[in-house]
């Protein structure tokens, strides 16, 4: 059985191109990672599980339109956004980190599988010009520090049945992250969809006005 199987246990309508696509992303990240490492060691064998399934934990949350506009703020390799841009061929992602050398992972990753939906760009989120539908992210700051990092980025038109905002995956304790925001905020168990024992204390956070 091949690593992929766990996300087509989930995601069992993928296309022939989706599913090679997703059945590409191991040795792709295992050669980067020789060269740059965006994934810690201990986490490149579990990758289908830590990283691709939980950033598509997204995907049982809300089904984005074709279209519409993402923003991955702090991508890091690629999560949530390259998973999801899979996911969503008819959807544009822009992908955005400071760190220069992990935007060359994504650029190239992006490339080797063919995903015309990924743009990528070295910078700052806060610098970030746009609007999008919603802001994505996974684990890179507080709540209120996404926040202010997404200020005049999303648009104010809605056209999901959720409404725009910020979508983040998060762990542990949060009440006192959620508590700061004057927002509404919505938080789903990510253990709601999917039975691995290492979600159970992961969290969806939507947070919109």
């Amino acid at each position: 059985m091949s690593k992929s199987s766990i996300i087509f246990q989930y995601f069992p309508e993928l296309s022939d191109v989706q599913q090679h696509q997703f059945n590409e992303l191991q040795a792709l990240y295992e050669d980067w990672n020789e060269k740059i490492n965006v994934i810690s060691r201990k986490d490149i064998d579990d990758l289908y599980e830590r990283h691709v399934l939980h950033s598509l934990s997204i995907a049982k949350y809300i089904t984005f339109n074709a279209q519409s506009h993402i923003l991955d703020m702090g991508t890091g390799g690629g999560f949530p956004g390259i998973p999801l841009a899979i996911l969503f061929p008819e959807v544009q992602f822009h992908l955005v980190d400071s760190i220069g050398k992990k935007i060359k992972v994504v650029k190239a990753v992006a490339e080797e599988l063919n995903l015309k939906n990924v743009t990528a760009e070295h910078q700052r989120a806060e610098k970030i010009k746009g609007r999008y539908d919603f802001i994505i992210s996974r684990a890179v700051a507080q709540i209120k520090l996404l926040e202010i990092w997404s200020k005049n980025k999303i648009k104010n038109s809605h056209s999901h049945q959720l409404k725009n905002g910020i979508i983040c995956l998060k762990g542990g304790e949060l009440q006192t992250e959620i508590s700061a925001t004057h927002k509404m905020v919505s938080t789903i168990n990510i253990s709601d969809f999917y039975k691995e024992a290492y979600f159970k204390t992961k969290k969806i956070v939507h947070i919109f006005s």
